[in-house]
């Protein structure tokens, strides 16, 4: 027959192998750390036992899991915080014969806390995860070798809370994941689902963000019949959730502008007060506002900050690079608007907005690709339609880039007019 100390190690070996057996098959921090606590409550002979998490935010103690009442202390109280300090055990054998006990647990649950084994929970490097509390072993204080299965099963506690941590984190990630992809979603559909087919004029249109969402944005409101079509390309600084909630609402503005026939003026004017009112200082959206007379083959160009706006002369085989008519939106709020007139797109004549994502794409030799080398390509596409100077663009920069990955968001739009010959 085995004798008593065997049984008490076959019984500890046991309640190891199950805790054990528990971590690797459970992702389930509290049932865990109830095992684990259950695990120490009956190997040692006491009557409770607690898990306290170190909580480094508000430097405080909480019970994760515990026999009796939920417990927030701070991180310096008492014994658990003693021991939190000091990162070594604390064996007491009369709670309160020791001046380092808090009194106010006992005296608020009305238990009676006698002797109190304290053990860190301390990561592979030390750091602190938490604090166990063993309370009141049955026939006596807690002795070394109680110490020593403590230490192991806080050992097991410890890799419990850390991987729950890491598995907290890892979900949170997977949302907002998942929510940045929606929000992706969301935004790309704002983006007009069909461009206008205009008698004689071409318009092509495009947006990568760098992110998952992105600060860039542009619109074109108008159809096949339409006379009027107002277009906007509009950037703002950063990107991310926040810059694309701001271009989102300045499309939005536009959209609503659009609806109850607002001049270029009033709808530049407008949009800058709201954005002064909304965004955070230090933040502004440069912007980019077209309005194009389909009849007359005219153009109303006027940029807030956005530029520079390249206008490519057929005729000439000439460029022009137009600059901000004043400065970004959300800057100033009495923005003094003057429009510039509009000019004539005569046949094969190319306007081209894009934003500095392109003119800034960089190459493994920290070189920018330029409004140079885009005026390059332009040229050499001038005789294909408005979207093939727009693949041609997205190309270019692409090669040029490599493997360099993307710093900012790239948004482009192209208006051509035909040539009389293109015309179908």
């Amino acid at each position: 027959m085995p004798d008593s100390a065997g049984k008490l190690r076959d019984d500890v070996v046991r309640r190891l192998l199950e805790v054990a057996r528990h971590l690797s098959g459970s992702a389930d921090l509290r049932q865990i750390l109830d095992v684990i606590i259950n695990a120490m409550r009956d190997t040692l002979g006491a009557e409770r036992a607690t898990v306290f998490e170190y909580d480094p935010d508000r430097q405080e103690l909480v019970s994760t899991v515990a026999h009796g009442s939920d417990i927030r202390i701070p991180a310096d109280s008492g014994l658990a915080g003693q021991c939190a300090k000091l990162r070594s055990i604390i064996n007491v054998p009369d709670a309160y014969q020791d001046d380092r006990f808090d009194r106010s647990t006992d005296a608020r649950t009305g238990y009676r806390t006698r002797s109190i084994l304290t053990v860190p929970l301390l990561d592979d490097d030390q750091t602190l995860i938490g604090v166990t509390q063993v309370l009141n072993k049955i026939g006596g204080p807690f002795d070394d070798n109680d110490e020593a299965i403590a230490m192991g099963l806080a050992s097991l506690a410890a890799v419990a809370i850390r991987r729950g941590r890491l598995l907290e984190d890892q979900l949170v990630r997977e949302k907002l994941q998942r929510d940045l992809q929606l929000a992706r979603q969301i935004q790309q559909g704002t983006f007009p689902k069909q461009l206008p087919r205009l008698p004689g004029i071409q318009i092509a249109a495009w947006n990568e963000p760098a992110e998952e969402t992105g600060g860039d944005a542009y619109d074109v409101i108008g159809d096949d019949d339409s006379d009027r079509v107002l277009l906007l390309l509009a950037d703002a600084t950063g990107h991310g959730i926040g810059p694309a909630l701001a271009v989102t609402q300045l499309r939005a503005m536009l959209r609503m502008a659009a609806r109850i026939g607002a001049q270029l003026p009033a709808i530049a004017t407008h949009m800058n007060q709201q954005l002064c009112d909304d965004l955070p200082t230090g933040k502004f959206i440069t912007a980019w506002i077209g309005e194009l007379n389909v009849a007359d083959r005219t153009l109303q160009s006027f940029s807030a900050g956005q530029g520079p706006l390249l206008r490519y002369d057929a005729a000439r085989d000439t460029f022009e690079q137009l600059h901000g008519d004043t400065v970004p939106f959300g800057v100033v709020s009495e923005l003094e608007i003057t429009m510039p007139p509009p000019f004539r797109l005569d046949e094969g004549d190319v306007f081209a907005v894009v934003s500095d994502g392109i003119f800034e794409a960089t190459n493994d030799r920290g070189q920018e690709f330029s409004a140079a080398r885009t005026m390059e390509v332009i040229r050499a596409c001038r005789d294909g339609s408005a979207q093939d100077i727009l693949e041609g663009i997205r190309e270019a920069v692409a090669a040029f880039s490599g493997d360099v990955a993307a710093a900012d968001d790239r948004t482009a739009i192209i208006i051509k007019r035909e040539r009389v010959s293109c015309v179908q």
